[in-house]
C-alpha cells in the first residue's frame, strides 16, 4: 500500500499516552535532512501508563508491519505512513496500534 516515507523525528504515541522514539539504522538516505526509516529500526516507547487490574503492563516497543514492498534502503524495506505500528509490552505482547504523525509529505513509496 503506498504512503509517505517515514523518517527520524516522527511523532509516535501509544494508545495509552506513551511516547515513541525511532532509532534509525540508515544514515545514507535522508528526507529533508532526516534519516529514512526502515522496518528493522528499533522504536521504543516510554511513559506508557497501561495496567491490567492494577499491575503495570506498559508498552515498551513498536513492531512495524506492512512496510513498502517496492522501495528499500540497503536492502531493507522502508516504512511508510500506511505501515502499521503495533505497540507491544515486554514479551512482545500486542497492546494496540500506535498513532504516527509528523512525517514528510513529499516522497511516497509503494
Amino acid at each position: 500500500m503506498p504512503g509517505y516515507i517515514l523518517h527520524d523525528g516522527i511523532t509516535i504515541t501509544c494508545p495509552h499516552g506513551g511516547s515513541g522514539q525511532l532509532t534509525p539504522s540508515n544514515t545514507n538516505v535522508t528526507l529533508g535532512g532526516k534519516s529514512a526509516a526502515v522496518v528493522s529500526d528499533t522504536t521504543t516507547i516510554s511513559g506508557c501508563a497501561f495496567n491490567i487490574s492494577g499491575t503495570p503492563s506498559p508498552c515498551v516497543q513498536v513492531q512495524w508491519l506492512m512496510p513498502a514492498t517496492r522501495v528499500t534502503v540497503g536492502g531493507t524495506a522502508v516504512l511508510v505512513s500506511s505501515s502499521v505500528a503495533l505497540c507491544t509490552a515486554a514479551g512482545s505482547v500486542p497492546q494496540g496500534p500506535a498513532t504516527v504523525s509528523g512525517f514528510q509529505t513529499k516522497v511516497q513509496a509503494q
